[in-house]
């Protein structure tokens, strides 16, 4: 079965998709980025397309989607909301399971605390997966942790409706 995280932001969107087996094994990872010249609709049609096609491509039976808690900028939290909603409508629309993890609980599931720093998550994400080197820009690093900790939460359990 695999399992795509999704790290939701509008300049950088990071994706990474993990295979959850007896030992998880990275699929896919990258960012889905948007020109900040452009309007905010063309920007979010974009995302959409691009998520679109990952979910074509790599047919996961989860959708892993970090939630937005708190931001400093309210503009920069309605538009992460924005595109974390394409994100969970594709899915469905995909006929994939969509689950929501806030940031703490993927902390947690990956580094084994809530408060580690994005070094600490990136090293786990790094470690749990045998990757020769840390995955960059932190939005992939963060959305691979994102399916980890899909992973974690589900254990050797099969989900319903698995696609692989």
């Amino acid at each position: 079965m695999f399992v795509l995280g999704i790290d939701p932001g509008l300049s950088r969107c990071g994706y990474g998709c993990v295979e959850h087996g007896r030992k998880p094994r990275a699929v896919a990872a990258g960012v889905i980025r948007t020109d900040p010249s452009l309007e905010r609709p063309t920007r979010l049609a974009e995302v959409q397309r691009e998520v679109r096609a990952l979910i074509g491509e790599l047919s996961p039976a989860v959708v892993a989607v970090e939630r937005v808690l708190f931001q400093q900028n309210a503009l920069t939290a309605m538009s992460v909301g924005m595109v974390s909603g394409i994100v969970m409508v594709e899915a469905v629309s995909a006929g994939c399971s969509v689950v929501e993890y806030s940031p703490n609980e993927v902390k947690q599931a990956v580094a084994g605390w809530g408060g580690a720093d994005k070094e600490e998550v990136s090293q786990m994400v790094q470690t749990l997966l045998g990757l020769p080197k840390r995955l960059k820009p932190a939005d992939v690093a963060d959305a691979v942790a994102v399916a980890l900790c899909h992973v974690a939460h589900t254990g050797s359990r099969s989900v319903a409706g698995a696609r692989r």
